[in-house]
């Protein structure tokens, strides 16, 4: 029995064992990794390996799978393969009931193929299960109009019934911590009547996105003045991209106005509520107007969605001399 030594076994830093993934977890991350290089077709032949793998080893795990199954759909959408997506949807939700991910991208995919009907009722799921998911509310409006046009008047009696979402499954309640909800009702309100009512198209959405990186290349050349020029002019064509309030964000802050800063960080965290470097800023742009409790909050929060993050505990130690 002491001949173990000699079994090939897959060491760290064994030349083959990047190479051929043949458990779950590495035909998953390799199906990951190529979906993030955009090779879709790739990544959908990993993860169906990998739902193969699983589904031989006999032992159920209905997460992995219906993980794996959304995965695929998400490669599908992207090829404009809408009908296997949907497919791969239905399975994920057969599996796992109420996941936001493959009921958005069954969405998507219906909404593709103008089965608005059924886009919104998935649309319209989500919403229960999270009312703060963006790309659900831009589907509602978009299916409405869709809706309206197609159906006339009466367009909502000639819907499939919607599915009642239990309360088990219904994230809203839990997403964000209690003091923010008051703040994210009074702001919300301001929000809906001002813009939210413009639904951007396809096209606004594209513009804001090639003016965001205009303003990111900008910062890489430390123009912050023109930088906030460009992300200003994308959040007129659009103002859904949390990430574009956030860098606006960082330019404020270079540029010492620091109430800006806060009032952009606040903006992209009611689109994110998980967007680190907005909480990061506003906890600079708060340290800065010497409100050392807010900034202290700030970090607080940022440090529940990521212990390990290192310049955060670096502030918090700043903060906290000043708090006291």
């Amino acid at each position: 029995g002491g001949g173990r030594k000699e079994l090939p076994t897959r060491r760290p830093g064994h030349g083959m064992a990047p190479k051929f993934p043949d458990s779950v977890e590495e035909l998953r991350a390799a199906g990951n990794e190529s979906f993030r290089n955009g090779q879709y077709a790739e990544a959908s032949a990993l993860y169906g390996r990998a739902l193969r793998v699983l589904q031989a080893q006999g032992s159920s795990d209905p997460e992995e799978e219906s993980v794996l199954y959304s995965n695929r759909a998400a490669c599908h959408l992207k090829d404009g393969n809408c009908r296997d997506c949907i497919k791969d949807c239905t399975s994920a939700l057969a599996l796992v009931p109420f996941s936001i991910k493959p009921l958005l991208r069954r969405a998507s995919a219906y909404e593709a193929l103008e089965k608005y009907p059924m886009a919104y009722v998935d649309y319209k799921t989500v919403l229960q299960i999270d009312d703060n998911v963006t790309s659900a509310v831009e589907g509602i409006n978009r299916m409405t109009r869709a809706l309206m046009d197609s159906l006339g008047p009466e367009w909502r009696l000639k819907l499939p019934s919607i599915p009642l979402v239990p309360v088990s499954a219904q994230k809203r309640w839990n997403s964000l911590p209690s003091e923010n909800h008051k703040e994210m009702a009074k702001s919300k309100s301001k929000e809906t009547t001002a813009t939210k009512n413009r639904v951007p198209s396809a096209g606004d959405v594209e513009k804001a996105r090639v003016l965001k990186e205009e303003g990111n290349e900008l910062v890489k050349k430390g123009n912050h003045k023109k930088a906030i020029e460009k992300y200003s002019e994308s959040l007129l064509c659009s103002n859904l991209e949390s990430a574009t309030y956030s860098n606006r964000a960082l330019c404020y802050l270079v540029l010492k106005q620091y109430t800006e800063a806060v009032k952009d960080c606040t903006e992209a965290l009611k689109l994110d509520g998980k967007n680190v470097k907005a909480f990061y800023r506003r906890a600079q742009a708060h340290k800065a107007l010497k409100d050392y409790k807010s900034s202290f909050a700030d970090i607080s929060n940022l440090l529940q969605i990521e212990p390990r993050n290192g310049p955060a505990q670096k502030l918090r130690q700043e903060v906290k001399q000043n708090l006291h």
